[in-house]
């Protein structure tokens, strides 16, 4: 049972980690040609469009913050590799898990903070587009609420996943 619920575990992970990372290529696809419009816009058409740089900010941050849960899913956040290098199995088994501990609780701890960040974006305003601040905000809590799942995935793990599909022990 316990390694049914493992799998479970690990095919969640592997699952969300493949969508989280379409929607972060797609969400740099969108951002690119966003900007390129702002640059043909500005230099070429002169259709006065002011929305380019604020819609590609705010682009920009939803894909770089979903992108640290696909660095968590293959364990290539910052670490203390160089230490764990020279301390012996235990040892670096035990550092790890302190690590794990601490990247959780942090981002446990973002992922509360930043449901009050989003509500409190309910009543501010985009400059340009006139949204409510909250689907910019929103990135914060959904991102880390992503990244812990990740890195309580990885604790689990007996190998680690490369980002050519083949893992290591």
């Amino acid at each position: 049972m316990e390694e049914e619920r493992k799998n479970l575990l690990y095919i969640v992970a592997y699952r969300l980690n493949w969508f989280v990372e379409r929607v972060c290529a797609l969400l740099v696809g969108i951002m690119v040609v966003v900007i390129w419009f702002g640059v043909i816009e500005r230099y070429f058409l002169n259709l006065g469009h002011t929305w380019t740089e604020e819609l590609s900010r705010y682009v920009m941050i939803w894909a770089a913050l979903l992108a640290v849960s696909c660095g968590a899913y293959y364990r290539e956040h910052i670490g203390l590799n160089i230490v764990k290098r020279f301390l012996p199995t235990k040892g670096g088994r035990i550092l790890q898990t302190c690590l794990d501990l601490i990247s959780l609780s942090f981002f446990i701890f973002l992922a509360w903070y930043g449901m009050g960040m989003a509500d409190a974006g309910l009543g501010q305003y985009a400059t340009i587009f006139g949204i409510t601040m909250v689907v910019p905000f929103a990135a914060v809590p959904v991102s880390s609420s992503l990244t812990a799942f990740q890195i309580f995935a990885a604790m689990f793990r007996s190998t680690e996943p490369l980002a050519n599909g083949m893992s290591t022990k």
